[in-house]
């Protein structure tokens, strides 16, 4: 499948993977799923996530994968494409909630002070930009802690909402971790249900970026 990757990878989504390495078709003359032989009529091929090799029945889906920037569906195994599946909610749903901001009061730190802010991620997605009185540009790789906080839980099983997020990240070109407290305003109701709706994106967000940097 065709991919558009950045010239250089400083430049690439921090949400992105690299495409793994293929199996090569010397060591795997059987389906590593289904044990089939491989044959003139049971051809192999390989999932472009994982990069395993499986014949036709077990590698027939095609599904978006722009977190390797494939431009169309690629063919992936069953396990990958309900992985896969599952990601293209945040990319056409939340990741625009994200791009298009919600406002909170931000703390920094230990301070007992806060400014009301739009949180919104960039258009590159590579930075968490908040403006206000002030200006703040945090790059979404140098994030260590997200922790949504939310309220409404009871004992037995009541709904939560989120109304506000602590944000750990580290200052470039040092060891130091800067903390920012991120709180719903309780002005507008409308506004709440757009601030919760950015905190959710924002921890489907953070488990994205979790999982890209085990990978």
């Amino acid at each position: 499948g065709l991919r558009m990757v950045p010239e250089h990878r400083a430049a690439r989504s921090p949400f992105g993977l690299d495409e793994p390495p293929w199996v090569p078709d010397k060591e795997c003359p059987r389906c590593m799923q289904c044990d089939t032989k491989f044959d003139f009529i049971t051809r192999k091929h390989h999932c472009r996530r994982c990069g395993k090799c499986f014949c036709d029945k077990c590698c027939s889906k095609k599904v978006p994968l722009p977190r390797m920037c494939f431009v169309d569906p690629v063919r992936q195994c069953a396990e990958c494409a309900l992985v896969s599946q599952k990601e293209t909610e945040f990319y056409d749903k939340q990741l625009k909630v994200l791009m298009n901001g919600a406002t909170f009061f931000v703390t920094l730190g230990t301070s007992d002070k806060s400014e009301l802010m739009v949180c919104r991620l960039s258009s590159n997605q590579r930075y968490l930009v908040l403006d206000g009185d002030s200006h703040y540009e945090i790059e979404i790789i140098q994030i260590s802690t997200v922790q949504i906080l939310t309220e409404g839980f009871t004992p037995g099983g009541g709904n939560t909402r989120a109304i506000g997020m602590i944000l750990q990240y580290k200052v470039p070109g040092s060891e130091e971790v800067t903390q920012m407290k991120f709180t719903a305003g309780e002005d507008f109701n409308c506004n709440r249900k757009l601030s919760a709706s950015w905190l959710a994106a924002m921890h489907k967000a953070t488990k994205l970026l979790y999982e890209s940097r085990d990978q």
